[in-house]
């Protein structure tokens, strides 16, 4: 796997492609001196959590047969200072499944993904505890 890098501007804007030709951008925070033209690293790191477990949890239903007609995450870290960094020390994702979905295959789902699939939640273990939980039909299961 690997990403390019470019320098787009005279400050903290980037653009970034990867190895299929998928092209994305990182910015700063204008209060760090950027342009706030783009999420910032940090972000994308809780984009990656979201995105990696959603297809974990997709995949695992689908192939349970369960019907998914709706499918979002909220994923909400926290950080703390140590040293310069400010690295993530908890990350809690919601799941929001709707569908005809057991809700036992929902919670089973869940947990696969985060604690045996997640590529980037199993990254992020040695130093943030990633915490989940499964709403369902709008009912927290």
């Amino acid at each position: 796997m690997k990403i390019q890098l470019k320098r787009i501007d005279q400050d903290y804007h980037f653009e970034l492609i990867n190895e299929r030709g998928h092209v994305t951008h990182i910015d700063n925070k204008t209060e760090n001196g950027g342009h706030d033209l783009a999420p910032s690293p940090m972000e994308y790191v809780l984009m990656g959590v979201a995105g990696c477990s959603a297809i974990d949890v997709i995949s695992i239903l689908k192939k349970q047969r369960q019907q998914i007609t709706a499918y979002s995450a909220e994923v909400d870290g926290r950080r703390e200072k140590i040293g310069g960094a400010s690295p993530f020390k908890e990350i809690k994702v919601t799941v929001y499944l709707e569908g005809e979905i057991d809700p036992d295959k929902a919670k089973r789902a869940a947990q696969l993904s985060f604690d045996k699939y997640c590529s980037v939640s199993k990254t992020l273990e040695p130093t943030a505890v990633v915490v989940y939980q499964v709403v369902l039909n709008n009912e927290a299961i």
